[in-house]
């Protein structure tokens, strides 16, 4: 026992440099740091005799640290509670925003389905004018002013809940 300490403790603070390098926290640095030494201590038999405890030891930490980062990828990184301010700990209201989505997808509904087809495929798919162009049969034209038509009849129909062009009282009309 004895001669693990020894051995180990002249490294821990060149291992709490490379734990709070690997993690730029100082908090998390030393609990990786403990995790390693909790983690060598527990499993000292299984270390080479003739081995190098320095190098054991960094790999030990540097294979806590990847684990670390990899969970803080996918859980998001931590905060301690009192550090936390309180818009960290509380989320805007979204009934509003479901609201709202509600009302845009109402709306696209009452679209022709030709504004429809080039709103979504612009505004939603992020296509060019020639792409939604060529997935509708139609000239670019055609596509840029259908788009035009059916972002101005949206933004009525969710300005006061009418269609654009019959609170106007406009009629489109076939030219011969």
């Amino acid at each position: 026992m004895s001669d693990m300490l020894h051995l180990i403790e002249p490294l821990i603070p060149a291992l709490r440099r490379y734990a709070r390098a690997l993690l730029r926290e100082r908090a998390a640095a030393d609990d990786l740091v403990q995790d390693c030494l909790e983690r060598a201590i527990g499993r000292w038999h299984l270390r080479r005799a003739d081995g190098n405890v320095q190098g054991w030891l960094f790999a030990i930490l540097h294979n806590l640290a990847i684990n670390r980062l990899r969970q803080s990828q996918s859980r998001g990184r931590h905060i301690a509670i009192e550090d936390a301010g309180e818009a960290v700990l509380s989320q805007p209201p979204a009934q509003e925003d479901g609201l709202h989505h509600g009302d845009v997808l109402r709306a696209l509904d009452l679209l022709p389905e030709d504004q429809r087809s080039v709103l979504l495929l612009v505004s939603v798919e992020d296509l060019s004018y020639a792409e939604a162009a060529a997935v509708l049969g139609v000239p670019v034209g055609t596509v840029m002013s259908r788009l035009a038509r059916g972002r101005e009849r949206l933004r009525g129909i969710l300005e006061d809940g009418t269609d654009i062009a019959a609170r106007r009282g406009a009629h489109l009309r076939r030219v011969k």
